[in-house]
């Protein structure tokens, strides 16, 4: 079960639900895998409606390492993401909101 106010959204990949969540890490993580820009890039990106695939994969990537997921960005290229392109963009989003949104 996730916790949203922990910053914690679910992913679903190849039928398998995982935690995904921007912990310091992940957010140092994405920063190196975004190799141009900043986060605030990213989030402009996303408010927007900018964002590429690979800021989606970045993140995705990222929030499920956050998880305690061990895979890697090639894991995702192949893999089934539940609700496909349109749900994995909403989880990106989800997650860079949870962890820049302090807890009401």
């Amino acid at each position: 079960m996730v916790n949203p106010l922990a910053g914690e959204v679910r992913v679903t990949v190849d039928g398998v639900p995982h935690v995904a969540k921007l912990t310091l890490g992940a957010l140092a993580e994405l920063e190196v895998a975004l190799e141009e820009g900043s986060l605030v890039d990213l989030v402009e990106r996303f408010e927007a409606g900018r964002y590429r695939g690979r800021d989606v994969l970045a993140l995705l990537v990222a929030g499920l390492r956050g998880g305690g997921w061990r895979g890697s960005a090639a894991d995702l290229l192949s893999a089934d993401l539940a609700g496909g392109p349109v749900a994995a963009a909403r989880v990106a989003a989800e997650l860079l909101a949870r962890a820049f949104t302090p807890p009401q």
